[in-house]
């Protein structure tokens, strides 16, 4: 896959007249948990999914290479168990409970 345009987002992108709507947001930062998320256009469904953040890892080469696999493996197992949900035969309800039991794994 090539990820030459790809970037990170600020959130206020998706508040503009225009923009993709969302129907799943994720926050991943590990200190978001305290923060306050803003409200999000369209209401999708939310959950919290905390991970270290690899970039503030300070040590050798190997342990921050280390610190980057492991939150890359952690958001491609939380992502991979999002995807096998049966979304259209989960009713609202029982959906947040499993993206919010996802961010637990």
């Amino acid at each position: 896959m090539n990820t030459a345009n790809l970037r990170s987002k600020s959130w206020d992108e998706f508040s503009v007249p225009g923009a993709p709507p969302l129907h799943f947001v994720f926050t991943v930062c590990d200190k978001a948990a305290n923060e306050v998320c803003p409200l999000w256009p369209g209401q999708p469904m939310t959950a919290h999914w905390g991970v270290p953040d690899p970039a503030a890892v300070k040590g050798t080469p190997e342990e921050i290479e280390r610190a980057f696999a492991t939150a890359f493996a952690v958001l491609d197992r939380r992502i991979g168990l999002f995807l096998c949900l049966p979304l259209a035969s989960l009713e609202t309800f029982s959906l947040q409970r499993e993206i919010d039991n996802i961010g637990r794994k």
